[in-house]
């Protein structure tokens, strides 16, 4: 075999892998394959309104942000953090995140663009579950 043909089946080798690697390289949850940074510990229940900002949250920022909010290593950081406690961050911070995207200043994860799709009301919802799961592991 040739040395060009060997760099040419290396290189379709390494994109099939790449490939491969976006195609299912997600968890069974939704949420990209990261380690989490945060043990969250679940509520026993919660709200309607947290119920329904859990399967938006599933739908759009757990690929990033991760299963229950625990972040993802080399990817996003946990909101279930002491940084993202209400009078820190409050819920107004979120809803400006998600439209305008923000500019990374607590970690070192980059930037954060904004999510598509989502209203206000979505928002709330999705905020209403991060700080249930907040509250369950002791940030008020």
């Amino acid at each position: 075999m040739s040395l060009r043909r060997g760099a040419i089946l290396l290189v379709l080798a390494a994109a099939v892998g790449v490939a491969g690697y976006f195609l299912f390289g997600e968890g069974e949850d939704g949420a990209g394959g990261g380690t989490p940074i945060a043990a969250v510990s679940l509520p026993d229940t919660l709200s309607a309104r947290a119920q329904a900002g859990q399967k938006t949250y599933d739908a759009n920022c757990a690929s990033c942000h991760g299963r229950n909010a625990a972040g993802q290593d080399g990817t996003a950081p946990p909101l279930v953090h002491i940084i993202y406690e209400p009078g820190h961050h409050g819920d107004e911070s979120f809803q400006r995140a998600v439209a305008r995207g923000v500019r990374a200043h607590h970690w070192r994860f980059g930037n954060m663009p904004p999510v598509e799709g989502l209203s206000r009301r979505d928002v709330a919802a999705v905020v209403a579950y991060v700080r249930e799961l907040q509250r369950a592991n002791g940030i008020r």
